[in-house]
């Protein structure tokens, strides 16, 4: 990807929790005229090596505030999978809730 830019384009990046610094920031500046990109990801289930940051945390605490960044966050009742996977879920929320 380095030296693109992806103009006329809708880019999607998925498990972004998985992306490095780096990465993060190499795919973003990928951003040209006409374009739009969906940035997806769980902070709650990042798989990076020990010690490494995840771009997506990164990049969501270091950016400010624009009208031309939206930002959704979805809760246990956004979950479309079987009924026992929001119970799965939940039960991790208080279990870490409980460890802090």
């Amino acid at each position: 990807m380095r030296g693109r830019t992806l103009e006329n384009s809708y880019i999607i990046l998925d498990e972004a929790q998985n992306t490095s610094s780096m990465q993060m920031k190499m795919f973003l500046t990928r951003l040209g005229k006409n374009s739009k990109m969906v940035i997806a990801g769980d902070s709650t289930q990042i798989d990076l090596p020990k010690g490494e940051k995840s771009g997506l945390k990164e990049i969501l605490n270091i950016m400010p505030k624009t009208d031309e960044i939206g930002k959704v966050l979805f809760k246990n009742g956004d979950i479309t999978r079987h009924n026992l996977v929001t119970k799965i879920v939940g039960a991790y929320e208080k279990n870490n809730k409980a460890l802090s």
